[in-house]
Protein backbone atom coordinates (compact mmCIF):
# COMPACT_ATOMS: atom_id res chain seq x y z
CA UNK A 1 0.00 0.00 0.00
CA UNK A 2 2.76 2.46 1.23
CA UNK A 3 4.52 1.55 -2.24
CA UNK A 4 1.77 2.16 -4.15
CA UNK A 5 1.11 5.71 -2.06
CA UNK A 6 4.65 6.95 -3.65
CA UNK A 7 4.26 5.14 -7.39
CA UNK A 8 1.15 7.48 -7.47
CA UNK A 9 2.96 10.68 -5.41
CA UNK A 10 5.87 10.32 -7.99
CA UNK A 11 3.99 9.97 -11.16
CA UNK A 12 1.81 13.43 -9.87
CA UNK A 13 5.05 15.14 -9.04
CA UNK A 14 6.74 14.06 -12.78
CA UNK A 15 3.48 14.94 -14.39
CA UNK A 16 3.66 18.51 -13.01
CA UNK A 17 7.22 18.76 -13.69
CA UNK A 18 6.84 17.46 -17.39
CA UNK A 19 4.02 19.72 -17.57
CA UNK A 20 6.16 22.47 -16.25
CA UNK A 21 8.91 22.09 -18.50
CA UNK A 22 6.70 21.87 -21.80
CA UNK A 23 5.07 24.92 -20.95
CA UNK A 24 8.71 26.63 -20.45
CA UNK A 25 10.21 25.10 -24.10
CA UNK A 26 6.65 26.46 -25.87
CA UNK A 27 8.13 30.02 -24.66
CA UNK A 28 9.04 31.42 -28.00
CA UNK A 29 11.22 34.55 -25.96
CA UNK A 30 14.36 32.81 -23.87
CA UNK A 31 13.80 34.52 -20.99
CA UNK A 32 10.63 33.28 -18.91
CA UNK A 33 7.13 35.44 -18.71
CA UNK A 34 7.71 38.07 -16.11
CA UNK A 35 5.63 37.32 -12.83
CA UNK A 36 2.65 39.96 -12.48
CA UNK A 37 3.32 41.75 -8.81
CA UNK A 38 0.56 40.20 -7.29
CA UNK A 39 2.40 36.58 -8.53
CA UNK A 40 5.50 37.25 -7.29
CA UNK A 41 6.30 40.19 -4.65
CA UNK A 42 9.74 41.48 -5.97
CA UNK A 43 7.86 42.54 -9.19
CA UNK A 44 7.21 45.42 -7.76
CA UNK A 45 11.18 46.24 -7.25
CA UNK A 46 12.94 44.83 -10.79
CA UNK A 47 12.57 45.95 -14.01
CA UNK A 48 12.60 43.26 -16.93
CA UNK A 49 15.10 43.65 -19.90
CA UNK A 50 11.84 44.11 -22.13
CA UNK A 51 10.80 47.10 -20.39
CA UNK A 52 13.91 48.71 -19.86
CA UNK A 53 15.27 48.08 -23.77
CA UNK A 54 11.83 49.02 -25.00
CA UNK A 55 12.03 52.31 -22.96
CA UNK A 56 15.82 53.15 -23.60
CA UNK A 57 15.30 56.79 -24.88
CA UNK A 58 12.67 57.79 -22.51
CA UNK A 59 14.84 56.98 -19.72
CA UNK A 60 17.57 58.43 -21.11
CA UNK A 61 20.06 55.28 -21.18
CA UNK A 62 23.82 56.35 -21.95
CA UNK A 63 25.49 54.11 -24.39
CA UNK A 64 27.76 52.85 -21.43
CA UNK A 65 24.32 51.42 -19.60
CA UNK A 66 23.23 50.06 -23.22
CA UNK A 67 26.79 48.39 -23.83
CA UNK A 68 26.77 47.02 -19.93
CA UNK A 69 23.25 45.59 -19.96
CA UNK A 70 23.17 43.86 -23.65
CA UNK A 71 26.40 42.22 -22.92
CA UNK A 72 24.63 40.84 -19.62
CA UNK A 73 21.44 39.58 -21.76
CA UNK A 74 23.12 38.22 -24.39
CA UNK A 75 25.36 36.58 -21.31
CA UNK A 76 22.03 35.28 -19.85
CA UNK A 77 20.41 34.01 -22.67
CA UNK A 78 23.25 32.14 -23.65
CA UNK A 79 23.37 30.42 -20.31
CA UNK A 80 19.45 29.96 -19.85
CA UNK A 81 19.74 28.38 -23.09
CA UNK A 82 22.22 25.77 -21.92
CA UNK A 83 19.89 25.08 -18.72
CA UNK A 84 17.09 24.49 -21.18
CA UNK A 85 18.61 21.84 -22.59
CA UNK A 86 20.09 20.40 -19.53
CA UNK A 87 16.55 20.56 -17.71
CA UNK A 88 15.12 18.58 -20.67
CA UNK A 89 17.83 16.04 -20.33
CA UNK A 90 17.14 15.96 -17.22
CA UNK A 91 13.64 15.46 -16.97
CA UNK A 92 13.65 12.78 -20.08
CA UNK A 93 15.87 11.10 -17.22
CA UNK A 94 13.65 10.88 -14.98
CA UNK A 95 11.12 9.88 -17.17
CA UNK A 96 12.76 7.31 -18.20
CA UNK A 97 13.46 5.76 -14.76
CA UNK A 98 9.65 6.89 -13.74
CA UNK A 99 8.24 4.37 -16.40
CA UNK A 100 9.58 1.00 -15.34
CA UNK A 101 7.10 -1.14 -13.25
CA UNK A 102 9.28 -1.01 -10.44
CA UNK A 103 10.87 2.43 -10.32
CA UNK A 104 14.38 2.61 -8.46
CA UNK A 105 13.86 5.07 -5.83
CA UNK A 106 17.40 6.24 -5.50
CA UNK A 107 18.39 6.99 -9.20
CA UNK A 108 14.93 8.48 -9.47
CA UNK A 109 15.53 10.80 -6.53
CA UNK A 110 18.86 11.54 -7.91
CA UNK A 111 17.53 12.64 -11.40
CA UNK A 112 15.15 14.80 -9.50
CA UNK A 113 17.86 16.88 -7.60
CA UNK A 114 19.24 17.39 -11.11
CA UNK A 115 16.05 18.90 -12.13
CA UNK A 116 15.73 20.98 -9.35
CA UNK A 117 18.99 21.90 -9.33
CA UNK A 118 18.93 23.03 -12.87
CA UNK A 119 15.55 25.41 -11.64
CA UNK A 120 17.71 26.48 -9.04
CA UNK A 121 20.30 27.81 -11.13
CA UNK A 122 17.99 29.09 -14.08
CA UNK A 123 16.22 30.99 -11.33
CA UNK A 124 19.65 32.12 -9.71
CA UNK A 125 20.43 33.60 -13.73
CA UNK A 126 17.23 35.53 -13.58
CA UNK A 127 17.39 37.12 -10.28
CA UNK A 128 21.01 38.02 -10.59
CA UNK A 129 19.91 39.50 -13.86
CA UNK A 130 17.28 41.61 -12.37
CA UNK A 131 19.28 43.00 -9.42
CA UNK A 132 21.99 44.06 -12.19
CA UNK A 133 19.63 45.71 -14.37
CA UNK A 134 18.17 47.47 -11.34
CA UNK A 135 21.70 48.54 -10.33
CA UNK A 136 22.84 49.81 -13.17
CA UNK A 137 20.13 51.93 -13.58
CA UNK A 138 19.90 55.73 -12.32
CA UNK A 139 17.09 56.53 -9.21
CA UNK A 140 15.76 59.09 -11.74
CA UNK A 141 15.71 56.19 -14.53
CA UNK A 142 14.28 53.35 -11.94
CA UNK A 143 11.52 56.15 -11.39
CA UNK A 144 10.54 56.67 -14.67
CA UNK A 145 10.10 52.63 -15.13
CA UNK A 146 7.93 52.65 -12.29
CA UNK A 147 6.23 55.22 -13.68
CA UNK A 148 5.82 53.03 -16.77
CA UNK A 149 5.11 49.85 -14.90
CA UNK A 150 2.09 51.17 -13.42
CA UNK A 151 0.44 52.48 -16.94
CA UNK A 152 0.87 49.14 -18.12
CA UNK A 153 1.04 48.29 -21.59
CA UNK A 154 0.09 50.77 -24.28
CA UNK A 155 -0.35 50.70 -27.90
CA UNK A 156 2.10 52.67 -29.84
CA UNK A 157 1.01 55.38 -31.35
CA UNK A 158 -0.25 55.76 -34.88
CA UNK A 159 0.86 57.64 -37.76
CA UNK A 160 -0.96 59.85 -39.61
Amino acid sequence: MKKTKLTVLAVILVSGIILTVAFASAQQSPHPPQPTPDQDPLAQFMFPPELVMGHQREIGLTDEQKTYLRGEIQRVTLRFTELQWQLQDAMEGLASVMKESSVNEQQALSQLDKILDTEREIKHLHIGLAIRIKNKLTPEQQSRLQGMKRMGPHPPEQMP
